[in-house]
């Protein structure tokens, strides 16, 4: 065993230390365990799927949950049971995880500090690229996140070869983040480690458990901070960027301080200088300043700020509240950072909020499930010949990429693909933009292109029967598109984004992700947060 892991190993112990341990395998426990625990984990903390726990659960009825256990969950791996568990089963494992654990699981400033491991000399490498890389443009990499035997590639994206390939800590998600030069990438895994790793010199620089169940981690404009959003326990995490070391945890309560959230996602919001974050049970929007200059949250009802009749804090790092009418399960920036797009489970509506004023200031016709995290913009010239700012969105309940005006917030078309969908991308330079339609069982294998000026299909890209093929990601300059085909015994398919045309395929186990370093960091119109 090697020191890093030996550590690990003894954090990983630590994560443990309280945590309820499975009953004996009998009755209900025998069928969570058979058919439940690989996903949410042993002990219901969570795993590649969600915590399973009465507080977790909130929006979801228990008579819901029977059916997501028959039926499976749309826009999740969330698989149906209904052919392996009667109605009785079903019911029996809705009452189960709805029932609290005891003891209850603990994941405090103690248990975050003492699970922080560093290597001193992976951080004390030069910041120059170093010999691994060999001679590949640091800016033009790939970070591929392959989830069939839990490893990350690094591909070099002018000679469309992998350099390099190292073992990840279980379940990556969320998407990998960079700092501003692009040097370190960071991986937020769902049992909430957090890794920063020097792409340069090809080496772990320091990890911590930041949370027992993570959604996702954000990284800041300034390359200074991360903040990682957690489903599990209720937080937001403030760690130093340098060496992941904890700086404040932030309790998700209500404005009221009577209930707590989920995290539904943390992004970076550069031009503001704050992370932007949305919360999952409690209808609110946080804006958390990391500028210096912050101004001071007041705390409570204002008649007059120029008096400063209530108590402030200080602006940097204290959250700046949005009460809204509905929750926000996802969102997308404008590309001013002026506004962000919301989405909800609960609705088929929309809704634009404006983040100086505070305030929704438009709903938008968002039919289905849109998936606005994986939302992509583009200059499109109308039938009058004016220019306008567009975004689309694939749709994970339907065939279906919604296409809305950023100027008006209107929806400029509605195009119909093969099936309900996940990832959508596109390039500056690219006339393209592909959507997938990997929720679909019947098209999973097939990507549609889009021609960005008349939004109709104009293309496919097919892989064989029941496979699935998703998540297009483009070179630097535009020239190639990367698609995963999504199997144990995968590839990541490169595809000429002129032609269409595959040129070539690059084995891969189960790659889901793969993430260009440039069009990451220069916030590209074609990619996501």
């Amino acid at each position: 065993m090697t020191r890093r892991q030996s550590l690990a190993a003894i954090a990983l112990a630590t994560a443990l230390a309280g945590t309820p341990a499975l009953v004996a395998a009998t009755g209900v426990q025998a069928l969570y365990r058979e058919h439940c625990g690989a996903c949410h984990g042993e002990s219901r903390l969570g795993g590649i799927g969600p915590a399973l726990l009465p507080e977790n659960l909130e929006r979801l009825r228990k008579a819901d949950a029977v059916k997501v256990i028959r039926e499976g969950r749309v826009a999740t791996q969330m698989p149906a049971f209904g052919d392996k568990l009667n109605a009785d089963e079903a019911q029996q494992l809705a009452e189960w995880i709805y029932s609290k654990v005891s003891p209850a699981p603990v994941w405090g400033e103690a248990e975050i500090r003492n699970s922080q491991v560093v290597d001193a000399q992976a951080a004390a490498q030069p910041a120059r690229p170093g010999l691994g890389l060999k001679g590949a443009d640091p800016l033009n990499l790939f970070i591929v996140v392959e989830t069939g035997d839990h490893h990350v590639s690094i591909l070099d994206g002018d000679r469309l070869e992998r350099v390099h390939r190292f073992s990840s800590r279980y379940a990556l998600h969320g998407g990998p983040k960079f700092s501003p030069d692009g040097r370190f990438v960071y991986f937020a895994s769902r049992d909430g480690w957090i890794t920063k790793y020097d792409l340069y010199n090809l080496v772990v620089v320091a990890e911590i458990r930041a949370g027992l169940n993570t959604r996702n981690a954000a990284v800041s404009g300034d390359g200074k901070w991360v903040m990682v959003g957690n489903y599990l326990p209720h937080s937001l995490v403030l760690l130093d960027a340098k060496d992941l070391s904890l700086v404040k945890v932030i309790p998700t309560l209500d404005a009221a301080g009577a209930r707590t959230s989920r995290v539904s996602a943390v992004y970076d919001a550069a031009p503001r200088k704050s992370f932007i974050a949305a919360l999952k049970d409690v209808p609110e929007v946080w804006e958390i300043s990391y500028d210096p200059d912050a101004e001071a949250v007041a705390e409570g009802l204002v008649h007059d700020y120029q008096y400063k009749e209530v108590h402030f804090k200080p602006g940097m790092f204290t959250p700046r509240r949005t009460l809204l009418q509905d929750h926000l399960d996802d969102f997308f920036f404008t590309q001013s950072y002026l506004e962000i797009l919301g989405s909800s489970r609960s609705t088929p509506k929309g809704q634009v909020i404006f983040l100086d004023g505070r305030k929704k200031i438009a709903d938008l016709d968002l039919p289905g499930m849109p998936h606005l995290g994986s939302g992509i913009t583009w200059k499109w010239t109308d039938p009058a010949g004016r220019e306008r700012t567009v975004m689309a969105s694939p749709n994970l309940n339907e065939g279906l990429v919604t296409v809305i005006d950023l100027g008006s917030y209107q929806n400029v078309r509605q195009v119909r693909t093969l099936g309900p969908g996940f990832f959508m991308r596109s390039h500056e330079n690219s006339r393209y933009a592909f959507t997938d339609s990997m929720m679909s069982p019947q098209h999973k294998n097939t990507l549609q292109v889009i021609d960005k000026q008349s939004l109709e299909v104009v293309a496919e890209i097919k892989a064989q029967p029941g496979q699935t093929l998703a998540h297009v990601e483009f070179t630097r300059d535009g020239r190639y598109a990367l698609a995963s085909l999504w199997e144990m015994d995968g590839a990541l398919l490169v595809i000429d984004a002129q032609t269409l045309k595959e040129v070539k395929r690059i084995p891969a186990s189960k790659p889901v992700g793969k993430y260009n370093v440039w069009n990451k960091i220069s916030r590209s119109e074609g990619t996501s947060h």
